[in-house]
């Protein structure tokens, strides 16, 4: 009986040994699909439904043509109401009246500009805006997506079940049939964070995963309706630090930065826009955390304060560093707060933010970062260069965020 049940039990750990290793081996295997954060321009907070091909052909012209696709938004993401319903034989169609030339062609126009086509869905039988979604036509749709060329699928959460098991399935199934449907297709797992996605999502299938509700335009909740603030969504991605790298990312929704209030459903539940240098914080902090960077303002008629943030070349090589780490918050006394994050080549960034409503001096010893005699401080959004022996000090502004790369002298 006791040499049975010790057989009996090795079986089982052997199944389950072979089970887990197939799930890592899938899961490293679709990592390789976004090595680094995916950046882009997407859809739905300055455009909500009202969208059409004309406009993503515009989008594309623009991002090739104006620097953005050099400096490495490579994706449009078509976000909710591009459905137009199924076919008799339940394929999914786009609305023939926003894209009468059908998707396969746009996706066709978008590649040739060198970019990079993304489209959404939903895991239930509806999306958040009350379209055709997805849930049940899994591999049916995941086939029509490849067919048409679609390289990212952003796939949401709204009327699913409230249960991580059930998200984690619903998932898993999208990206297998991704898998098998001929094409290399990221997945973007968009829950909300609300079922801890990142004990799962990467196991499921996800590149990457929401961690909070939708982020809106402005510094910080206060009207308390579901609606999240730039310093909101720090605060909740701050403890994951350990669940993001490459090929599996911690996704803190759009950027608002150029919105000015005036987005669609990023102006709701308190959006009042925000000022330069909070928008500022909002990128150097999603670059500091590894998230993919998805643009959201009026790319068609943008002013140059925003074209100075979003095109910082410097705060991107930082997000897109392929060491993949996050960063992570250092104990500090006082008012501002420090994140540390390690980069390849053995380099530290350092992130310096400000949260308070008054300026706030700084005197930061050099000992958090190593024992080094002197170090090359290099400030990404001054581009200066300078050289720091026992401490680095200056005074930071209400919401200001600076942003140094270290090396060792």
């Amino acid at each position: 009986m006791t040499f049975q049940l010790l057989k009996l039990r090795k079986s089982l750990l052997f199944i389950a040994a072979f089970l887990l290793a197939s799930l890592n081996t899938t899961a490293t295997k679709r990592d390789s699909l976004a090595l680094t954060p995916p950046m882009g321009f997407m859809t739905w907070n300055k455009y909500k439904e009202d969208i059409n091909e004309q406009l993503i052909r515009q989008i594309a012209d623009k991002m090739a043509a104006d620097g953005y696709a050099e400096a490495g938004y490579k994706y449009i993401f078509i976000d909710d109401g591009w459905q137009g319903g199924r076919d008799k034989r339940n394929n999914i169609l786009p609305d023939p009246k926003k894209f009468p030339s059908g998707m396969k062609a746009l996706a066709d126009y978008v590649h040739s500009k060198g970019l990079l086509l993304g489209i959404y869905s939903d895991a239930a039988h509806l999306t958040c805006a009350g379209y055709t979604a997805s849930y049940k036509f899994e591999e049916q749709d995941a086939k029509t997506f490849a067919q048409w060329g679609i390289d990212y699928l952003k796939y949401d959460y709204c009327h699913a079940p409230s249960d991580s098991a059930v998200a984690h399935k619903r998932y898993k199934k999208m990206a297998d049939a991704l898998q098998k449907s001929g094409r290399k297709i990221a997945l973007g797992v968009c829950e909300w964070g609300q079922l801890n996605p990142e004990l799962w999502a990467r196991q499921a299938g996800g590149s990457l995963w929401r961690v909070s509700y939708d982020v809106r335009d402005m510094w910080k909740d206060i009207v308390k309706q579901g609606g999240m603030g730039i310093i909101d969504i720090i605060d909740i991605t701050e403890p994951l630090y350990k669940y993001a790298g490459p090929g599996h990312w911690l996704d803190m929704d759009m950027l608002v930065v150029g919105l000015d209030g005036k987005g669609g459903p990023s102006s709701d539940l308190g959006g009042v826009g925000c000022t330069y240098s909070e928008y500022q914080t909002q990128m150097s902090m999603w670059c500091m955390f590894a998230s993919p960077l998805a643009m959201s303002h009026d790319i068609l008629n943008e002013n140059e304060a925003t074209r100075h943030i979003l095109l910082n070349k410097e705060i991107i090589a930082i997000n897109q560093d392929a060491l993949g780490e996050a960063a992570h918050r250092i104990d500090f006394p006082g008012a501002c707060r420090i994140y540390l994050r390690q980069l390849s080549g053995n380099r530290q960034a350092l992130a310096i933010i400000n949260p308070s409503n008054t300026p706030q001096p700084v005197q930061l010893p050099l000992s958090i970062i190593g024992n080094a005699k002197e170090y090359s401080f290099r400030d990404v959004w001054e581009h200066k260069t300078t050289r720091q022996h026992k401490a680095w000090q200056g005074t930071l502004q209400p919401h200001e965020t600076k942003v140094f790369t270290i090396t060792t002298q």
